[in-house]
């Protein structure tokens, strides 16, 4: 029996191990600049704290797969190093969660990512630590074969069962997941980073079927209305001063985009570039339905300021660094 709840510690690390790296690496391309900041990096200094989180998930990942690849004869003799490696890295994370308790007491400890928002409890402590013991039971145990009778496999797939109804019992992360798979929030309370919007709306397709008017690297104008964020880029077309207004629908992935060419003097929607080969109308609608579409105010973004005053929004202002 001993030796079994042994074997199984090693596939147990190794998904959490894979499990956290992949948490921590959605967390960090989908937030950017302020994913580095959660959890335990934030003891850091700024300047620290990306290449903090990156070298974790870095660790995490080679762990993980080395528990995996070590588990059976190929690779044994390095099979006892990366289990003190990953005691190590336990017992460390346990110390840095204390201190970050300590110090910062509103701060979630990052383990998976944007699921481990709640604050460090003794929970998540008691986890930690459990983690460390599991990796230390796993020194020098034999390489894993494949388990030779049934009753064998059952007795495996029991103890794999019950830690893991323990470790879940330890873990905040659940909670997190039930509530998000029962909630939807509403567009209009949706905080995504005006960041992750710059990214989404430079792949979009109309991006690519309005870049070439764009003269600016950066939008001079960014803001954003109940369930849509509205960008403005400084542009030129036939020699004349432009607005290339787009509006991105507030989403994670794949978000609706629309786009209207506004006169920077005038402040008349002008046709789109390609209206004028499109022998059939279906895209030469007028650009101002588009302008229309993007704000109840005609004009748009190139609208005079008082005109704008019009409008109710909240600012979003976007700020290149």
């Amino acid at each position: 029996m001993l030796e079994a709840i042994r074997e199984v510690q090693i596939p147990l690390l190794a998904a959490m191990l894979l499990s956290a790296c992949a948490g921590k690496v959605a967390y960090l391309r989908r937030d950017g600049a302020a994913a580095e900041r959660f959890g335990p990096t934030s003891l850091f200094p700024m300047t620290l704290q990306l290449p903090v989180a990156l070298a974790l998930c870095a660790v995490e990942l080679v762990l993980g797969l080395g528990l995996i690849l070590t588990a059976g004869r190929f690779g044994s003799s390095a099979a006892d190093p990366i289990r003190i490696a990953c005691c190590v890295l336990f017992l460390v994370s346990t110390c840095a969660l204390i201190e970050l308790r300590a110090t910062r007491p509103t701060v979630g400890c990052g383990c998976f990512g944007d699921l481990s928002r709640a604050p460090v409890s003794i929970r998540t402590l008691a986890r930690s630590l459990l983690f460390a013991l599991a990796a230390l039971a796993t020194i020098h145990v034999k390489p894993i074969r494949v388990p030779p009778t049934a009753g064998r496999a059952l007795e495996l797939v029991a103890i794999l069962c019950l830690e893991l109804v323990i470790v879940g019992a330890l873990s905040p992360e659940i909670g997190e997941g039930l509530i998000r798979l029962g909630y939807s929030e509403p567009c209009e309370l949706r905080d995504i980073p005006a960041a992750r919007t710059l990214a989404l709306l430079r792949r979009s397709k109309q991006w690519r079927r309005y870049r070439d008017l764009i003269t600016a690297d950066a939008p001079s104008d960014i803001w954003r209305e109940l369930c849509w964020r509205y960008v403005t880029y400084r542009g030129r077309d036939s020699g004349r001063s432009v607005d290339v207004v787009f509006a991105v629908y507030l989403q994670q992935r794949r978000p609706l985009v629309y786009a209207a060419v506004v006169d920077t003097d005038t402040g008349l929607a002008l046709p789109s570039p390609s209206a004028a080969g499109d022998a059939s109308g279906t895209a030469a609608r007028p650009a101002r339905r588009l302008a229309l579409r993007l704000s109840p105010s005609p004009g748009l973004a190139a609208a005079a300021p008082a005109a704008r005053a019009d409008i109710s929004f909240s600012s979003d202002v976007y700020t290149e660094t």
